[in-house]
């Protein structure tokens, strides 16, 4: 498997094959409710009707946030304290910060 890069950062994480294919098949499936969205929107559907959608499509992001989280502190996380990257814990607390806002 390659390699997969950050864009907005310097750091990469291999993943497993299976990882790799659950992550893309979540965003997927939310890329799809995005665009169903946005059809009802062009459609002129009721506000009511499209913000049921919305608050679906925010629970598939939240449900993706998780998964990749859950990942990151059992691997990338885990590994660096095993290795006495201690700077890893704070860079934690601040993406803790951010997810929560």
């Amino acid at each position: 498997m390659e390699e997969q890069s950050c864009t907005c950062c310097h750091k990469t994480k291999e993943r497993s094959e299976e990882e790799y294919k659950r992550l893309l098949n979540r965003l997927t499936r939310i890329e799809g409710q995005i665009r169903g969205i946005r059809g009802m929107v062009e459609r002129s559907a009721y506000c009511a009707d499209i913000l049921v959608q919305v608050a679906a499509a925010n629970a598939a992001l939240n449900a993706f946030s998780k998964e990749l989280l859950a990942n990151h502190i059992r691997t990338c996380v885990a590994q660096d304290i095993r290795d006495g990257k201690d700077e890893t814990v704070d860079e934690l607390v601040v993406l803790l910060q951010k997810l929560m806002k």
